[in-house]
């Protein structure tokens, strides 16, 4: 039976008219789709057939609705994920043989420029202007568009949302070419400048830098701090898709801390990226500010962490609980961010070096994927072939593997039990 897929559905801050999909996996590798007509694609056909849909953006592993004029966009929630489901179970090309939205040569840096800036000026600058402000094309090299804010939306607190859900819907639905959006403005010289200094203390310590987050950006859902990935994207230097692609990948990871003693009630989230790192503190009433990220401890201490967590939640397990799926172990560790299960995988596989090196069964054996037959995933036996053990000759993985999850059962269910 296939894992039933996940699908998460978001409000984008400051776009009320669009909502956003985010699955757990690619719709089609290598092809976007953008538009109002729904041709002969499965998945377009199916969702702009939904009565209320308007307009349909597919990139990457998001699917972006906008909704008809009076149309209850909560209401879109349950038939447009319905639909997705029921389409992708069924194809695995749901956007029929859809290119990249980008594709090479379809235009020249100076006609993306002059339609983007016609976008800007026929759809975006009417109603931006009547807040007594403007965006305008800085410059754009090989599908990358800066643009630039000025008047009322420069340094204006709402204009992250203005640029990131409004103004980006709008071209990158009638500019495929677009890659990425790159906001150049300096906020901090507008009018109304995002950074505000706090009143300097009575000791004359330098004054905090306060930046709010526009309403909205940060949300939380059962308990779990969910963060627009178009907010918070380009505070890491990347684009939204680029950021899902992260933290599906395992290269971005999202830490939550409370507060504690006279910071108690507070939360702070903090999202890390590379060299690059974004924090913001979360009051009781869910306002929000950025706030330093804090000093980030060793990568090597980090993943060391992991793994000795991994082996002490193993080794607490039940006989009836084993073998655990990788998803399994990663919710257990508290992990719930795209991109956990292979952080997890990682550091599974890190155990086998520790183990080989101490001569004892693989600890990683005792963890398999649902997607392989209730196995272990391939990097496993890629590992185990590394590290010099693996198959004896005319052995399958399979019957080595149930070997080697048995000798790891005896080790360390033994070892719980003598505890």
């Amino acid at each position: 039976m296939s894992e039933t897929l996940k699908i998460r559905a978001e409000r984008p801050a400051g776009d009320p008219d669009t909502l956003r999909f985010v699955l757990d996996r690619e719709v089609q590798p290598g092809a976007e789709f953008s538009g109002t007509e729904p041709g002969a694609a499965p998945l377009p056909r199916a969702l702009l057939g939904i009565d209320g849909v308007r307009a349909l953006h597919v990139a990457g592993a998001v699917v972006t609705v906008t909704r008809a004029p009076g149309t209850d966009r909560d209401a879109l929630k349950a038939p447009v994920a319905a639909a997705i489901r029921e389409v992708l179970a069924g194809t695995d090309r749901p956007l029929g043989d859809a290119g990249p939205a980008a594709a090479p040569g379809a235009r020249d840096d100076a006609a993306v420029r002059d339609a983007v800036q016609h976008v800007l000026d026929a759809q975006a600058n009417p109603s931006i202007a009547a807040h007594g402000g403007h965006v305008a094309v800085v410059d754009v090299a090989d599908g990358v568009v800066r643009l630039r804010m000025s008047g009322g939306c420069q340094g204006c607190a709402a204009s992250a949302a203005t640029l990131r859900q409004g103004v980006e819907q709008m071209i990158r639905m009638a500019v495929p070419e677009v890659r990425e959006i790159v906001d150049v403005t300096d906020h901090s010289a507008g009018t109304n400048p995002y950074y505000a200094e706090a009143p300097a203390a009575p000791s004359g310590a330098t004054p905090l830098l306060n930046r709010p987050v526009p309403p909205g950006a940060i949300t939380e859902e059962q308990g779990r701090f969910m963060v627009a990935p178009d907010y918070l994207a380009p505070k890491l230097g990347l684009s939204p898709d680029a950021l899902r692609d992260a933290l599906r990948a395992g290269d971005a990871a999202a830490t939550v801390e409370e507060g504690q003693g006279p910071d108690a009630g507070m939360t702070r989230l903090t999202v890390r990226h590379g060299e690059r790192a974004w924090a913001a503190e979360i009051a009781p009433d869910g306002s929000a500010r950025e706030v330093p990220p804090p000093r980030r401890a060793p990568a090597a201490d980090d993943e060391a962490a992991l793994r000795q967590k991994i082996r002490a939640r193993i080794a607490g397990l039940a006989p009836a609980e084993l073998p655990i799926t990788y998803g399994a172990l990663a919710r257990s560790l508290g992990m719930y961010m795209p991109g956990a299960v292979r952080q997890v995988t990682r550091a599974l596989e890190a155990t086998m070096a520790e183990d080989a090196q101490a001569g004892r069964p693989f600890l990683a054996a005792l963890v398999v994927s649902r997607m392989r037959g209730r196995t272990p995933g391939q990097g496993f036996f890629d590992e185990a072939a590394r590290l010099g053990r693996g198959p004896a000759p005319g052995e399958d993985e399979a019957a080595w593997w149930a070997r080697e999850m048995a000798s790891a059962r005896e080790t360390y269910l033994d070892r719980v039990g003598a505890g």
